[in-house]
């Protein structure tokens, strides 16, 4: 390893017995958990196998811990306490799952201020005193650093919270931490490894820990399933909610794009980014959209939003909806395993017993016809939205360009590209600006064929309430050779679109999650989640994770 900088000073690393001992007395919390793992690390703690030992916190709902706190049994400090002692335990020791890359230092005394204020005024809704994790790609204007997992951007100060953390915060939430992702959101490299950054090292599958977390909310996902948080906030560009959620075995909600506002997320594509809630049910996600959503005179995108945004999508909440619900199966998506399809096919089974219409096929005739001008889109955007970002972090930051990013990288080879390269930025340096012709025919046609003549013209064309498909395959064997193995998903029409998604819990293939998404016209977030909540309600396919060492083929 060559002298990258790592997190220092208030980024130090501790030992557990330190880390536990802090938490238990409500003192001084770390600012940071420890930056990367060598390689050798990496392969030793592969290894470890130990579930961690039970506690209260497991499984428990937003619902769970708004009542504990109202009846007096638990504080919003307890709470807080309980969660990073479980970090402690799961996170760091035990399985180390590596799904939380730094720790707010003030969590314990903004939730102490928050017991104080419940005690004076009441509560100020269902998030007070709830600790939530978000993806380390959002803006926090704290002790906490933002970096997307990447070295470049160590000791990054934002100017202010982003939007997403400042609703957050009026809504009485504990930003308990920041967690991990594929690095840069996993636009770096083609050949990348899924919940790998250079400053968070791996993240772990908890149901088998030899298995991938998918991306890039890889930390979000896995933190989330392993009860470390209640739920936690992911960013998705394409899949990166959906497909983590699916994998770790939790729901997701990838809202249309505009209803979350991005501004102070590091990006990838104003055309496709946005942030959504990552739970254990659905009712949790919806209440965390509820706080997420609304509009952001700095994020035009939330200006289309206008006369839709909602504080409150459980309203409606019923696990009788789907009766009479007309739903298009888009076959199209189908067909990358067998055993995907066989949970699916008992998907569409409790689909058609609870009353659903199912219309069977509704391919969406365009899927596939925009691959290449998704990926010239992102190129051009990248560079665009990533410089922007940048110069908003003035002229302290350790980085002001994607150029400078390249260079910093090139130069830490060793800590930041020991497995895979930077071909995508070098190829999104290369672009113009977003007057090119290029862009602008491609970003035509990504619109045209994803929207008009994609999910809008099936829809009309059955009439249907929403689409539904296999989320993405089982988590693959993590691979930092040759990088992720994708079989197959359904994320990329509702993302290419800027259409919302929900995934929720569909059945186990040798105990490995598998998910069903839910997916239709721009700002359907309410019906989409009806539909899930009573599929939900239908299954209850939901169960916590074993910390395997590998997948049980006896299953």
């Amino acid at each position: 390893m060559d002298s990258s900088p790592h997190p220092q000073g208030d980024n130090a690393s501790i030992s557990r017995r330190g880390f536990l001992k802090t938490a238990a007395t409500g003192g001084a919390l770390l600012a940071a958990l420890p930056g990367g793992l060598s390689r050798g690390e990496e392969e030793q703690t592969a290894s470890a196998t130990s579930a961690p030992p039970a506690s209260l916190l497991e499984e428990k709902t937003i619902d769970d811990l708004a009542g504990a706190m109202s009846s007096g049994a638990l504080t919003s400090r307890s709470i807080t306490v309980e969660y990073i002692e479980r970090i402690g335990r799961v996170d760091r020791a035990g399985p180390a799952l590596r799904s939380v890359i730094e720790l707010n230092p003030d969590a314990v005394a903004i939730a102490e201020s928050l017991d104080r204020e419940r005690d004076a005024k009441g509560p100020r809704g269902p998030l007070h005193g709830i600790p939530i994790l978000i993806k380390d790609n959002i803006d926090t204007a704290d002790r906490m650093a933002t970096t997307a997992g990447s070295l470049a951007l160590v000791g990054s100060k934002p100017p202010e919270d982003s939007h997403v953390v400042k609703r957050l915060r009026e809504a009485g939430a504990v930003i308990l931490g920041k967690t991990n992702l594929s690095e840069w959101a996993n636009i770096r490299s083609t050949h990348s490894t899924s919940g790998w950054s250079g400053r968070g090292g791996l993240t772990r599958n908890p149901y088998a820990l030899d298995r991938n977390t998918s991306g890039s909310s890889s930390g979000s996902g896995a933190a989330v399933a392993a009860s470390l948080c209640t739920v936690a906030v992911g960013t998705e560009t394409d899949g990166s909610i959906v497909s983590p959620s699916s994998i770790n075995g939790i729901v997701g909600i990838k809202p249309t794009v505009g209803l979350v506002s991005r501004t102070g997320i590091i990006p990838i594509s104003h055309t496709q980014d946005t942030a959504g809630p990552m739970a254990r049910t659905v009712r949790d996600a919806a209440i965390l959209l509820g706080a997420l959503a609304g509009p952001d005179a700095q994020d035009r995108a939330t200006d289309a939003g206008k006369g839709k945004f909602r504080t409150d999508y459980t309203e409606g909440l019923d696990a009788h909806a789907l009766k009479g619900a007309r739903i298009g199966v888009v076959r199209k998506y189908f067909g990358f395993l067998d055993k995907v399809d066989t949970v699916m096919r008992d998907a569409l089974e409790v689909l058609k017993a609870e009353g659903a219409v199912l219309v069977d096929p509704a391919d969406i005739e365009t899927i596939g016809k925009y691959d290449e001008t998704e990926g010239t889109v992102l190129h051009y955007e990248l560079k665009a939205d990533l410089n922007a970002y940048l110069a908003r972090l003035g002229p302290d930051a350790p980085v002001h360009t994607l150029k400078e990013i390249i260079e910093f990288n090139e130069k830490n080879r060793a800590t930041e590209m020991p497995y895979f390269a930077q071909e995508t930025f070098l190829k999104a340096e290369e672009k113009g600006p977003l007057t090119t012709k290029e862009y602008l025919d491609a970003l035509e046609a990504d619109i045209r064929l994803s929207r008009k003549e994609g999910i809008d013209a099936v829809m009309d064309k059955h009439n249907l309430d929403a689409l539904v498909a296999p989320t993405d395959s089982p988590a693959w064997v993590t691979d930092l050779v040759d990088g992720d193995h994708f079989l197959g998903g359904s994320s990329t029409g509702a993302a290419v679109a800027g259409y919302p998604s929900v995934t929720v819990p569909a059945g186990f293939v040798f105990g490995l999650p598998v998910g069903i998404s839910f997916f239709g016209r721009a700002w359907s977030e309410a019906t989409l989640i009806r539909l899930a909540f009573a599929f939900e309600q239908a299954t209850r396919h939901r169960r916590p994770p074993k910390y395997l060492p590998t997948a049980d083929l006896r299953i």
